[in-house]
């Protein structure tokens, strides 16, 4: 897994690089908002929010704006953190310095395995059907024709597409692509289901009554 650490402060970036490259990760530096911009496509984004040329919010709703690539938040404040603000920027989690290198860790590992259900990308590229599905880039084709999908209408296909055929439960749609700590209604999980019919074609996703959904294209 490749990741983009967005960090000024050398004191901080240089032990988290080497911890997370002896943790089996490759890691690419940013310095500023403008280097993270322009950087490589990578599998997770960890930003902090104190950057020496841009805000970082602003870097946040740029990385979001181009791509669905999974961001995690750092920042040196717990007064700074809104989490309702974040998640609308497009944020998937974020944690707060001082943290604890293992916590962090964990978090990355999660966000992942909400990306990818298996918890690593075994593969760079899903192909179901009509659909096409970059795993790195989280670029989206069907039929031909590229897609513009949400993060989680992009965690959902994948969760859906990557186990096609199958019926995956809405306890394990809301657990493994929202989160296992989910308190709101699950009506969320099928406005994201019908967004992704428009979106793709009405007959690619079925729903079995008080079960749940299965991936059913075919070529």
């Amino acid at each position: 897994m490749r990741l983009l650490l967005v960090e000024d402060d050398p004191t901080i970036s240089e032990p988290l690089v080497d911890g997370l490259r002896r943790e089996g990760f490759e890691v690419e530096l940013a310095t500023t908002g403008a280097a993270a911009l322009s950087a490589d496509p990578v599998d997770l984004v960890l930003l902090d929010l104190g950057l020496p040329d841009l805000e970082g919010r602003v870097v946040c709703q740029e990385l979001r704006a181009a791509s669905s690539v999974p961001i995690i938040v750092v920042t040196a404040r717990g007064d700074e953190i809104d989490r309702v603000v974040l998640l609308e920027l497009g944020a998937d989690d974020y944690v707060v310095k001082p943290f604890g290198f293992r916590e962090l860790v964990a978090r990355i590992r999660a966000v992942l395995r909400r990306v990818s259900p298996n918890g690593e990308p075994t593969r760079d590229r899903l192909d179901v059907g009509r659909l096409t599905i970059d795993l790195r880039s989280r670029a989206v084709s069907f039929d031909g024709h590229p897609v513009a999908l949400t993060p989680k209408e992009f965690d959902l296909l994948v969760r859906l597409a990557s186990d096609a055929g199958a019926v995956t439960t809405r306890e394990q749609l809301m657990r493994e692509v929202w989160d296992e700590n989910w308190w709101g209604s699950t009506k969320t999980l099928d406005v994201h289901v019908a967004s992704l019919r428009r979106k793709l074609s009405p007959d690619v996703i079925e729903t079995v009554r008080s079960v749940g959904y299965r991936y059913v294209d075919s070529p």
